[in-house]
């Protein structure tokens, strides 16, 4: 299903053309496949270059697979233009998502986006532990020791998961509110959209980070490509005398998850009065800061900046129009990149089994490529069964591993799938759905 869904989409196509400069004239083994196959094993499970033995036991299913020793000697030749790799890999998952959103129409992420309903980019990084002494790794400021990568993920919304965009690998003592990394990345989501301009995407694309991407240059880098924003905003210390300034008739009930009253939190907006206190000086014109007040927990640790008993956080936007209650929920749901981060942890990220920071960086492009192929499967051939929103755990356990046999009659490959496995018939149809796209 995941081949079938590379050749649906056009990626196998696409990478092969792209990855054409670093072909060897008399190599066996195309670079392009070699990558393939690892996303391939990566998206079964594997985190290790070793873990492709899992698509090598199968060639009438796979073709023929690198060995270890030539798979290692591939990704080495990649790293030393790992930047131009990633480039190319990055244009060939930019003209397959194309396809992919394309053909699934009414239920691509970008169907009938508008300034009410923007396509969602959220920004969010990771630690990534490493332990033996590799290339770059570091101490981070969660006291361990690894890597800090800063990824962006397109929001599928409630109906389905996720798919990455772009991923930055970083030392592990890389600053969490860097701008210049939060632009980079940024930067490169813009370009891995389909059909957007990301020179100046307009208000049709909204980015959400937490309070990380809460920096001047980071929001000016923003409102200067018209897109909208919500990040995360810092409250000043003076937000007690802020407090006691607002009515307790201006605070409006906020929301739950669901859409519901949630009882005791409140929602209010400040920025007239953040702004009358010189605060808000070196911010983009529009820029919106709404506060959000709950009482703590029952048994959650009282801080020294709770107000009258309530935890208050908030956050900035630039989105003019629209309630409080549905901003706010908005913003919220960006918690679901975390939900893409730790499928990315099951899809590869949890480890960079490589010795070098730019073998690394190869590694962490091929994580992208089994995302991409994970959720693309699901986008095309699962639609409307539940498995459109399962985790990869579960679709290893249920789908990509079945009992099935493969058999030659006729000039035909024929798999027969074992048919009392309880997910034989959602294997069948996604297969089949996809063997009814052209390539």
């Amino acid at each position: 299903m995941l081949l079938t869904a590379a050749e649906a989409t056009g990626l196998a196509r696409a990478l092969r053309e792209a990855m054409g400069p670093w072909r060897k004239p008399l190599a066996v083994h195309d670079p392009a496949k070699v990558v393939l196959d690892l996303a391939v094993a990566v998206a079964l499970g594997g985190d290790a270059l070793a873990d492709a033995a899992v698509v090598r036991g199968e060639p009438g299913v796979y073709g023929p697979v690198a060995s270890e020793a030539t798979i290692s000697r591939a990704i080495a030749a990649l790293a030393k233009d790992a930047g131009k790799v990633e480039r190319a890999v990055a244009a060939a998952r930019r003209a397959a998502r194309s396809v992919a959103w394309e053909r699934v129409g009414e239920r691509a992420p970008n169907h009938a986006i508008s300034a009410a309903n923007p396509l969602v980019v959220d920004i969010d990084a990771t630690i990534v532990v490493a332990h033996s002494e590799k290339e770059s790794a570091a101490p981070t400021f969660k006291k361990t020791f690894g890597f800090h990568p800063l990824v962006a993920f397109v929001d599928h919304g409630p109906g389905g998961t996720g798919e990455p965009l772009t991923m930055l690998l970083r030392k592990g003592n890389a600053g969490s509110n860097t701008a210049a990394d939060h632009i980079t990345v940024a930067r490169a989501a813009l370009k891995a959209l389909p059909g957007i301009d990301a020179s100046r995407p307009g208000k049709k694309v909204l980015v959400r980070t937490d309070g990380a991407g809460h920096t001047h240059d980071f929001l000016d880098w923003l409102h200067a490509r018209g897109v909208q924003y919500s990040v995360g905003f810092t409250l000043p210390d003076v937000m007690p005398e802020l407090y006691a300034l607002v009515p307790e008739s201006c605070w409006q009930a906020a929301l739950d998850a669901d859409g519901d009253i949630r009882e005791g939190a409140g929602l209010v907006e400040i920025t007239d009065l953040l702004a009358g206190k010189g605060l808000l000086k070196g911010y983009p014109p529009g820029m919106r800061v709404i506060v959000r007040r709950e009482h703590p927990h029952p048994g959650a640790q009282l801080r020294f900046d709770d107000v009258d008993g309530y935890r208050l956080t908030a956050f900035a936007t630039n989105t003019a129009r629209g309630q409080l209650q549905g901003l706010e929920l908005r913003h919220r749901r960006r918690a679901r990149v975390e939900d893409r981060i730790r499928i990315a942890g099951d899809t590869g990220l949890a480890n960079f089994p490589l010795q070098r920071f730019d073998q690394n960086r190869i590694w962490l492009a091929i994580v992208q490529l089994a995302l991409d192929l994970t959720a693309w499967t699901q986008l095309l051939a699962l639609h409307d069964t539940d498995a459109r929103r399962w985790e990869p755990k579960r679709l290893r356990l249920r789908v990509f591993s079945i009992a099935a046999t493969l058999a030659r009659h006729g000039r035909q490959h024929l798999l027969h799938i074992k048919t009392t496995a309880p997910w034989a018939d959602l294997v069948v149809t996604g297969h089949s759905r996809l063997a009814a796209v052209p390539p």
